[in-house]
């Protein structure tokens, strides 16, 4: 019984998967945000520095990013009101970019709910605040490349963001901000 034993656990060993690091397509990969309020929404995009996924006999098994926060744009509004609300986006209102020029996504769990469909769990790190996020990623191919997308939710309460938010502050009336955000993520490797 101790031989057979020994024997599977080498052959578990033996067997044991060896994930293969591809680096993400900076300039091909998009991220926009969205951002609710109760009159409406804005949106824009912000750009990854760097990426990496991890495959393992090509299915998704892990993967981090940094996010670069200077990078923020608004692409709903034109000219000054446009600008402002970078500026505001930028300063200590909400993600005090000067003090945190990143933010991080390391992946720390991936479950294949069906072929090329995965539910991921990360840790999102924004303003040296880390909280664990999940969301669903759809691996695709096209021309050759391999891309992932996922709409990820983001409370930012969770980060000491309250600009805005009623359930911090009261009377706000339709000035209020949704504590949600989300991120459409579309990397391309």
């Amino acid at each position: 019984l101790l031989s057979l034993s020994v024997l599977f656990l080498g052959l578990n060993a033996f067997v044991a998967s060896n994930p293969t690091k591809v680096a993400v397509d900076i300039q091909q990969s998009t991220i926009v945000w969205k951002g609710y309020k109760v009159t409406g929404m804005h949106e824009g995009n912000i750009s990854l520095k760097s990426g990496e996924l991890e495959m393992d006999n090509g299915q998704l098994v892990g993967g981090s990013f940094v996010v670069d926060m200077t990078s923020i744009t608004c692409t709903d509004l034109d000219g000054k009101w446009g600008d402002k609300l970078v500026e505001h986006l930028k300063n200590e209102d909400f993600f005090s970019v000067d003090q945190y020029a990143t933010a991080t996504l390391d992946i720390t769990d991936v479950k294949m709910n069906a072929a090329d469909k995965y539910t991921v769990t990360a840790d999102l790190t924004i303003k040296d605040v880390k909280e664990s996020v999940m969301f669903d990623v759809i691996m695709t191919k096209e021309n050759g490349k391999t891309m992932a997308s996922a709409t990820v939710k983001v409370d930012r309460t969770k980060y000491d963001i309250r600009y805005g938010s009623a359930s911090f502050f009261n009377d706000l009336g339709d000035k209020a901000i949704n504590n949600d955000f989300e991120l459409m993520v579309n990397i391309v490797m």
